[in-house]
């Protein structure tokens, strides 16, 4: 079988390797397309592929028509919006994901970000400290269950709100459940979002719900910027100018709220949650693993369309 490496933001080369040794070591060959800079040649390199693996790339489609071989796809990371899979579907594509691996990455940035805040964007004056301060957490999957973790180290009162996870797992990582999402972000001292982009979360965290944060309350987005109704955050800020907000999704608005409000705002240049050189190896060598347990056993646990 041919596994197509496919990835305009390339892996680290140390992941490359490994993602050829798992897939030449099980007998299956690799082509490798980076940094490509046109669509077609997307087209192009998929028109003989079994498998892939990608990253942020696009999977819609143009490039399931152009992959006549195409069985499965593997995005290297949890989200994959990148990929319709009402299409992969239709084209008898199964699509996975790789829960987990960039996980710990991610957490870890939500606490520079919470750090930069506290401290008033490293400005000299006096800022505050995370220890004694309540941490809401919506969405208690793998990013979040690692912010939890991260967070009793410095001392944080953690509480989340997720209708998929069980209570006790929540209890049992020390963390208080919250039933509404109206009183996890008044209970917040720092509200942090993981949910991802659907029909139901698109534009859902809106001016009504952030005005719910106490005074001081900083807004912390390591997820997508889609599940922000901007207008509504432009609203709430000028409204409540204690709030803060910080994302590792630049929203469309981005020049007009740093220009707005200048430091209650922090927005990475392009979204780096999952950009250590750990988390990079880690979901390419997922990726890799799980097309190998594919082909081999037919294995589809991380299968994430119908």
């Amino acid at each position: 079988m041919k596994v197509l490496v496919a990835t305009e933001k390339p892996f680290a080369p140390v992941a490359v390797d490994g993602i050829r040794d798992v897939v030449e070591g099980a007998g299956h060959v690799m082509a490798l397309l980076e940094k490509y800079t046109d669509k077609q040649q997307l087209l192009d390199a998929v028109a003989d592929a079994d498998a892939l693996i990608i990253r942020s790339d696009k999977v819609d489609k143009d490039v399931l028509d152009a992959a006549k071989k195409l069985k499965i796809v593997v995005r290297a990371g949890a989200g994959y919006d990148n990929v319709d899979l009402a299409e992969a579907t239709a084209h008898g594509v199964v699509v996975e994901n790789t829960p987990g691996q960039n996980s710990n990455a991610v957490a870890e940035l939500v606490f520079g970000m919470a750090v930069l805040m506290a401290r008033n964007n490293y400005n000299g004056k006096a800022g505050t400290e995370l220890k004694g301060k309540r941490l809401g957490i919506h969405a208690f999957g793998q990013v979040g269950r690692n912010v939890a973790r991260i967070a009793k180290g410095f001392g944080m009162e953690v509480s989340a709100l997720d209708p998929y996870c069980p209570e006790q797992d929540m209890i049992a990582a020390g963390v208080k459940p919250v039933h509404t999402v109206e009183d996890l972000y008044r209970e917040s001292d720092y509200l942090s979002l993981h949910i991802p982009a659907t029909a139901e979360t698109r534009g859902s965290v809106n001016a009504a719900l952030i005005d719910l944060l106490p005074k001081g309350g900083v807004l912390i987005n390591t997820a997508r910027k889609e599940v922000i109704d901007e207008a509504g955050l432009k609203e709430a800020m000028e409204r409540r100018p204690d709030i803060k907000y910080v994302a590792d999704v630049r929203p469309d608005n981005a020049d007009e709220l740093t220009e707005a409000f200048a430091e209650r705002v922090f927005f990475t240049p392009k979204k780096m949650g999952a950009q250590t050189a750990e988390a990079n190896i880690n979901a390419g060598l997922a990726a890799a693993r799980q097309i190998v347990a594919f082909f081999r056993d037919g294995d589809t646990r991380f299968r994430v369309n119908k």
